[in-house]
């Protein structure tokens, strides 16, 4: 099987819209949570999310398309423009042997909400005629190979909050077996908008702190209430490492090994006993062909929810045993909120910044560990060493992914 290595990335999220920015942000642990301003939220509540800031698609693209594009996919062409830049390619010639996996959890909901309210307010030869392929959750990877002309394997992976790292694995697999060269992946996610946040709300899941929105989001903290709704989107440019060399790329890091799986427990709920997240982890170490010792540090996807957080330190203790007491621990949500169907993949690239610029960023919202507190969460960021880390995701229906990733050497 080939190996596949990473050589581009592009990011728009709540701290920035772009690798620089964000990266920056990161080491210095700035949050970028406040009060909601796209729309007024004063009658919800939860009136706090991690919204992105000085967006301008037309950056990207023209603006009839702008206007044909639901917010989710404009952030899609956005960073993939950014990771395709990076990567240094040109695709002619080789359209037929790249593929798109950009993925989202709830598509177009920003456009399908507004056209809902056209429908009741106007009626129904008012509804955009873009509405069906606004709202499609395909439709931002189909945009992507629109644009660039690519005409390889394309799809979306939809498995809730899972489902960016979920593109990352299939795309892995269909260069390992060569159905692609390249493939661009991640996930993109635009959902701030009344709706969603009252469906989230009436779940309890999101946290209440209206007053203090930068110290809501604070996974593994006792005193955690729920976690915040984030926006943005990560692509990462994927190539066969034969293929990358050939052309003279300059490699990022590598993906080594991944896995997926599901709990079969609960709608929303984790397995209480850690087994799928912990087999997983498991499986992503062993697939990469490395020992739990040699993972220096696991990026979670610690939402800041009760049960969540604690479901996931337990299975990284699983995992690692004694060794976790040497390994980095983090959760980037603690910054960005949760992106939903884009945080595998903004994450994944936050902790390939993290790796190959030697620091693990703190938890500014960590004041009291509800775990065993041999745990190494940082809360300050710190200077690491990192060869190989795991991101984890989990999504809504049980679904676990898990990636391994480690320094091209």
């Amino acid at each position: 099987m080939r190996k596949v290595v990473i050589t581009g990335m592009g990011v728009v999220s709540p701290l920035g819209n772009s690798i620089r920015e964000f990266s920056r942000n990161l080491r210095g642990m700035e949050i970028g949570i406040d009060r909601i301003t796209s729309f007024d939220a004063s009658h919800l509540p939860v009136q706090i999310a991690a919204e992105i800031k000085d967006f301008k698609p037309e950056e990207y693209m023209d603006k009839k398309l702008v206007k044909r594009l639901d917010r989710y996919s404009q952030f899609a062409l956005a960073a993939a423009r950014q990771a395709v830049e990076m990567s240094g390619l040109t695709f002619n010639g080789i359209e037929d042997r790249v593929g798109v996996l950009i993925s989202s959890g709830m598509g177009g909901f920003l456009t399908l909400s507004e056209q809902n309210e056209v429908l009741r307010e106007k009626g129904p030869d008012r509804v955009s005629p873009f509405l069906i392929p606004m709202i499609l959750i395909n439709m931002a990877s189909g945009v992507v190979a629109m644009e660039f002309g690519l005409k390889g394997p394309n799809f979306a992976p939809v498995s809730a909050c899972a489902t960016s790292v979920h593109s990352i694995a299939i795309g892995s697999m269909l260069i390992r077996h060569g159905y692609a060269d390249v493939v661009l992946v991640g996930g993109t996610e635009a959902t701030i908008a009344p709706l969603p946040i009252a469906g989230f709300a009436s779940m309890r899941a999101l946290s209440t702190r209206n007053n203090e929105p930068k110290k809501a989001s604070r996974p593994f903290d006792k005193n955690r209430d729920g976690f915040v709704m984030g926006e943005g989107a990560g692509v990462l440019v994927l190539e066969a490492e034969e293929f990358a060399i050939k052309r003279g790329a300059r490699i990022i890091a590598e993906v080594k090994g991944f896995a997926m799986n599901d709990d079969a427990h609960h709608f929303s709920a984790p397995d209480p006993e850690a087994n799928g997240s912990s087999k997983v982890m498991k499986a992503a170490i062993n697939d990469a062909t490395l020992k739990p010792e040699d993972i220096d540090f696991v990026n979670c996807h610690a939402t800041s929810t009760p049960a969540g957080d604690e479901v996931e330190l337990k299975a990284i203790e699983k995992v690692f045993g004694e060794h976790v007491k040497n390994i980095y621990v983090n959760a980037t949500k603690t910054l960005t909120g949760h992106l939903l169907g884009a945080a595998g993949a903004v994450e994944t690239i936050g902790a390939i910044i993290q790796m190959n610029e030697g620091f693990v960023h703190g938890m500014p919202n960590l004041e009291e560990l509800d775990g065993p507190e041999y745990f190494n969460i940082p809360r300050e960021t710190v200077k690491a060493n990192i060869r190989n880390f795991v991101k984890n995701s989990f999504g809504f229906g049980g679904h676990n992914a898990s990636v391994v990733v480690g320094k091209y050497v």
